[in-house]
C-alpha cells in the first residue's frame, strides 16, 4: 500500500507504534485478516490430531509420505495459479476453495461418521492446507504494504495472528459441548470466510498503482524453483548445515508426534474429549508462545548468542526423549508436545531464521523454498517410513525409539553452536554466504 503522504505519525497510537493516519484502515483490516486466518486453521488443528489418534500410530507415520506427495503435486498448481490469475484474486479463489472443502468434509462426517477413510484424508487436509493459506496471506501482504511500512506495521499484523491462534482453540472449549465436533467445521469456515472479506476490502482501499498491480497476475520466478534451491543449498556448507538442522528436527518432532497419537489414544477413547484435550494444549502452546516471543527470545539471543538460543531446543529434547522413556505417560507427552512447540514457534523459528540474515537475498528465497518444502516435508516422509521398517523388523517401541534417538538431538545441539559460530563469523567479516563449496 503506497503512500504520497509525508507527514509524522499523529495522535497517541500513531506517538507509540509509528503507524501513519493514513495507514490505519488497511493495519486494522490486516490484522483481522491474520487473526481469522489462524483462528479459522487452530479451530480445525485439535479435529485433524484427533482423526490421527483414531486412525492410530501407523496411519500416523504413512501419512506424512502422503502429505509429502500431495504437496509436491499441489506447489505446481499453486504456482500456476500463481502465474496466470491476477494477484488480487489468488485469496478469494484459494480461500473459497478451502471454505468450500470444509463445507464439504461437514457434510460427509455428519453422514458418514467413524469413516477411517474419510478421518485420514481429512487429517492430510488439514496438514496441507494451513502451508497455503499462511503463505498466500503474506504473499498478498507483500502485495499490499511497502517494505519501509512493512518494517514498521508487520509486527502488529503478527499480534493478530498470534491472538487468532490462541482465540482459535478457546472457541472449541466453548462450543464443543454445545454444537459438537462436527460443526466445528462450519465455525472454522466462518473464519476463513471473514478472512476473504478482509482481503477484498484491503484490496477496495489500496491506492490506484497496487490496484493495477494485483490486477496482474504474478511473473513467474525461476531463480526460485525447489530445484535451484537444492542446488545452492549443497554447494553451500552454510546452508547444508541449516537443512541438516531442520530435517533432524523434524525426524525427532516425528517420534513425538507418533508417540503423542499412541498414547492419547490409549488413554482417552472419545473423539469428543480428544478434541477437547488438544485445543487445551494448543492453547497453553499458544501462551507459553507469546512469553517466549515477547520476554525470552530476544534477550536470550541478545545476551548468548544465536546458537545457544538455537540449542536450547535440543537440550530439552534430549531430556523430552529420556522422560519419555522413562515414563511413557499422558501428563509427560502432553508437557513435552507443548513446551517443544512453544519452543518450537516462539525460540527456534526466530533463531532458526536470523541464520539467514547472512545469506545472499538471490540464494536466500531459493534456498528457503527447498528447505521449507523438500527437507522439511520429506523429512517427515522419509522419519515416518524409517520408523515403521524400523518398528517392524525389530519390534522397537516408542520408549525404545526415544532412547536410540538421544544421540541425534545431541547432534542437533552441537550443531545449533556450530550454526551459531558460523552465522557471527560471518557477522564479524561482513560477508554473506554465496554459492560456494568453501567457507
Amino acid at each position: 500500500m503506497s503512500s504520497t503522504h509525508t507527514q509524522q505519525p499523529q495522535g497517541i497510537m500513531s506517538r507509540f507504534s509509528g503507524i501513519n493516519r493514513e495507514e490505519r484502515a488497511a493495519l486494522a483490516l490486516s490484522f483481522v485478516f491474520f487473526f481469522c486466518v489462524l483462528c479459522s486453521y487452530y479451530i480445525v488443528r485439535p479435529l485433524g490430531d484427533t482423526m490421527s489418534v483414531r486412525l492410530g500410530p501407523e496411519f500416523i507415520k504413512q501419512s506424512f509420505t502422503y502429505i509429502f506427495i500431495i504437496m509436491l503435486a499441489a506447489v505446481p498448481v499453486f504456482g500456476w495459479i500463481v502465474t496466470h490469475v491476477p494477484r488480487g484474486w489468488i485469496v478469494p479463489l484459494v480461500y473459497g476453495f478451502v471454505v468450500s472443502n470444509l463445507i464439504i468434509f461437514w457434510f460427509l462426517f455428519d453422514r458418514a461418521e467413524g469413516n477411517s477413510y474419510l478421518a485420514g484424508a481429512f487429517f492430510i487436509w488439514v496438514k496441507v492446507y494451513i502451508m497455503f493459506v499462511v503463505s498466500l496471506f503474506w504473499s498478498f501482504m507483500s502485495d499490499i504494504w511497502q517494505t519501509a511500512q512493512a518494517k514498521r506495521l508487520y509486527g502488529f499484523v503478527s499480534v493478530g495472528g498470534t491472538l487468532g491462534a490462541l482465540c482459535g482453540p478457546l472457541i472449541v472449549q466453548a462450543l464443543l459441548s454445545r454444537i459438537g465436533v462436527d460443526n466445528l467445521l462450519l465455525v472454522s469456515a466462518f473464519f476463513l470466510t471473514l478472512a476473504l472479506a478482509a482481503s477484498m476490502s484491503l484490496r477496495a482501499l489500496t491506492d490506484p498503482d497496487t490496484r493495477a498491480a494485483l490486477k496482474a497476475p504474478a511473473e513467474r520466478e525461476e531463480k526460485q524453483s525447489i530445484f535451484a534451491g537444492a542446488i545452492n543449498v549443497f554447494k553451500s556448507p552454510y546452508l547444508f548445515r541449516i537443512a541438516i538442522w531442520l530435517l533432524i528436527a523434524n525426524v525427532l518432532g516425528v517420534i513425538f508426534y507418533v508417540e503423542q497419537g499412541r498414547i492419547i489414544g490409549e488413554a482417552i477413547k472419545t473423539d469428543t474429549e480428544r478434541v477437547l484435550l488438544f485445543s487445551r494444549m494448543e492453547t497453553a502452546t499458544s501462551i507459553l508462545t507469546i512469553i517466549f516471543e515477547v520476554f525470552v527470545t530476544g534477550k536470550l539471543m541478545q545476551r548468548f548468542g544465536t546458537g545457544r538460543a538455537l540449542a536450547i531446543a535440543p537440550v530439552f529434547t534430549v531430556l523430552a526423549l529420556i522422560g519419555l522413556a522413562l515414563a511413557p505417560a499422558l501428563t509427560t507427552i502432553v508437557v513435552i508436545m507443548v513446551v517443544s512447540r512453544a519452543m518450537g514457534y516462539g525460540l527456534s523459528g526466530p533463531a532458526h531464521r536470523v541464520l539467514f540474515t547472512v545469506v545472499d537475498p538471490a540464494d536466500k528465497y531459493r534456498a528457503q523454498n527447498f528447505i521449507d518444502t523438500v527437507v522439511q516435508r520429506g523429512g517427515n516422509a522419509a522419519a515416518g517410513q524409517m520408523f515403521r521398517a524400523l518398528g517392524a523388523f525389530t519390534g522397537a517401541a516408542g520408549p525404545v525409539l526415544a532412547v536410540l534417538a538421544v544421540p541425534f538431538a545431541a547432534y542437533w545441539a552441537w550443531l545449533s553452536l556450530d550454526l551459531g559460530r558460523r552465522q557471527e563469523a560471518k557477522v564479524s567479516l561482513g560477508v554473506l554466504d554465496v554459492k560456494s563449496k568453501q567457507e
